[in-house]
């Protein structure tokens, strides 16, 4: 074993996932360092959110290995934080009851979670809708909800299945931004693996990218995103990120003709 498979934070080895009369993960392999945001990009169906789902503890897996910090994945790790695509809020807390319900499940006194949630809300921009009800927020509010309930809690890994997906091209944009400004400010840089379908998206917040091919999905790719931090808007118009695009869509359109073609 390398020393850098030694060292990551994450390590995926020959992952294998098999659902009834489909094949979603095959050979798939993956590390990923401590500190760095990774995002995982490939055609529908490949098997993002199925790993992510693994490396989460909701999903188990058929073959392989599947380790943070050295141990095995096995169930749910309260050191590992997961932002979906659905809010899951609970509708009938304020938005700071619902950053607290976390705190609140694991045992955390009402003053500490208290003042936790309010500094987290403060994190995301929300401090003055605290006490507002989810759907008396905009998506893109309810979203860094979702977002600041996770942080309450400080996992070192911090696993995002689309987050923004549902929500219109500004606001997107804006979340984009007010994520990468919260991972880079924070006190320890948090461990980010980020499923995406875009590629702009997915350029824009990482170190690096891992396209995968169509299912049974593999790593097919490892793309450095050697852009300078902290981005801004206008990172999204300079050479290096036109380059970065091209390189990944030609991989992605290779797959997906591939499985066209194998139909």
């Amino acid at each position: 074993m390398t020393t850098a498979v030694q060292t990551a934070k994450i390590a995926a080895h020959g992952v294998e996932k098999e659902f009834p009369g489909n094949k979603v993960l095959e050979d798939f392999d993956l590390q990923i360092k401590g500190g760095e945001f990774l995002s995982l990009l490939g055609p529908s169906g490949c098997g993002k959110s199925t790993f992510l789902n693994i490396l989460a503890g909701l999903e188990t897996y058929d073959g392989g290995d599947v380790l943070v910090d050295g141990k095995h994945v096995e169930g749910v790790n309260k050191d590992v934080g997961v932002v979906f695509q659905s809010y899951a809020l609970f509708p009938w807390l304020t938005a700071q009851k619902n950053v607290e319900a976390g705190l609140k499940i694991r045992g955390v006194p009402r003053k500490e979670r208290r003042d936790r949630a309010a500094e987290v809300l403060r994190t995301v921009g929300l401090q003055t809708a605290a006490n507002r009800l989810p759907h008396q927020l905009s998506g893109g509010m309810r979203q860094r909800v979702a977002i600041a309930r996770i942080l309450a809690y400080e996992p070192d890994v911090l696993l995002f299945d689309e987050p923004f997906a549902a929500l219109d091209a500004q606001t997107r944009e804006f979340l984009q931004g007010e994520l990468l400004r919260i991972w880079e400010n924070g006190t320890t840089k948090k461990t980010v693996l980020f499923v995406t379908h875009s590629i702009d998206e997915a350029i824009f917040l990482s170190d690096r990218i891992a396209v995968m091919t169509r299912a049974p999905g593999r790593v097919k790719a490892l793309i450095d995103v050697d852009l300078p931090r902290p981005r801004t808007s206008e990172s999204r118009n300079t050479e290096d990120f036109i380059h970065i695009r091209s390189q990944v869509a030609r991989i992605l359109e290779e797959e997906v003709r591939l499985g066209t073609d194998n139909h």
